[in-house]
């Protein structure tokens, strides 16, 4: 694995959605799908808002009000393509300097009028500074991207 293959890390899903539907469903549903678990608050999320403008946030709200902004939208061009700040550092607290956080793309191709695939790129994880591997290891496991992935598909079943 050279040096730029282990700062990123790639997955991708096939949904049975055409392209906006794909698209409008990660965006305006995200909290449908984000796993409530995966929470940097004191108190249960009661809601993950994804803001769908450049320069938006995703943030969860907690039961108590408080809030966690997490990301930063940093590119929103439905239905092909949005891309979005990964502001949680290596200790698992929000990372409030830019220039130490990773980004994640989601890209949307049409296979065909009713089938979507979903290409998600979460790349220069190596901005996160001394410990970064151990977010490139938390998104790729079974219980980082692929769960988000997962939970997303299983909205259209």
């Amino acid at each position: 694995m050279t040096q730029t293959e282990s700062t990123v890390v790639r997955r991708q899903i096939v949904v049975d959605a055409p392209l906006e539907r794909a698209f409008a469903t990660f965006t305006e549903r995200f909290g449908d799908f984000k796993p409530p678990e995966h929470n940097l608050l004191g108190a249960p999320i009661t809601e993950t808002v994804f803001e769908p403008r450049v320069g938006g946030h995703i943030y969860d709200r907690a039961a108590d009000g408080s809030e966690c902004r997490w990301a930063r939208v940093l590119a929103y061009e439905p239905p092909d393509r949005v891309v979005f700040s990964w502001d949680i550092g290596p200790t698992w607290q929000v990372e409030s300097d830019p220039d130490l956080t990773s980004e994640v793309e989601v890209r949307f191709v049409a296979e065909s009028p009713e089938r979507t695939r979903v290409e998600l790129e979460h790349r220069h994880l190596d901005r996160h500074g001394p410990g970064w591997q151990s977010v490139g290891g938390a998104v790729s496991s079974d219980g980082g991207w692929p769960l988000y992935l997962a939970r997303y598909a299983a909205l259209f079943e």
